[in-house]
């Protein structure tokens, strides 16, 4: 099943060191209003928010583009990088949005999962809906598993 509860604690890696508050949250994600919601590191599948604030906006008082493929791209990467061990990253090696109506300022959610996973180049997949559930963009993202330390 998902883990959003108690068994958060008990997850280890980057991703959840992140969800449980023992490291701070990347700044982009902050900057975008990231918020999670579930997610089944098994099944490689995500649930997430977003709450953008009008900075996010362009002359037209829409989202700008940019930010809604940093949405989908912080919402594909951690529906893979949820199910690495520590000591493990995925950074996108590309990513390819289309856009299908505009974004308006209001609650974002955004749904990723693992397409495929190889040994080290994973396939990824996702979309944001707005607030009505209408389909905004989807994605599709290349991601490279790497080792890091710290």
């Amino acid at each position: 099943m998902a883990d959003s509860g108690p068994d958060l604690e008990l997850r280890q890696g980057l991703f959840w060191e992140v969800q449980a508050g023992r490291i701070p949250p990347p700044q982009a994600a902050v900057t975008l209003g990231w918020e999670f919601i579930e997610a089944d590191p098994e099944q490689g599948t995500i649930e997430v928010a977003f709450n953008p604030g009008e900075h996010l906006l362009n002359p037209m008082g829409g989202i700008q583009g940019g930010f809604l493929a940093a949405m989908l791209d912080d919402t594909l990467g951690p529906a893979l990088v949820a199910s690495l061990p520590p000591g493990q990253f995925a950074p996108t090696l590309d990513l390819h949005v289309q856009f299908l109506r505009p974004a308006q300022l209001g609650r974002l959610r955004g749904s990723g999962r693992v397409v495929k996973r190889g040994r080290e180049i994973c396939f990824l997949s996702g979309e944001l809906t707005d607030t009505r559930g209408e389909l905004i963009a989807t994605a599709t993202a290349t991601a490279r598993i790497q080792q890091f330390s710290r």
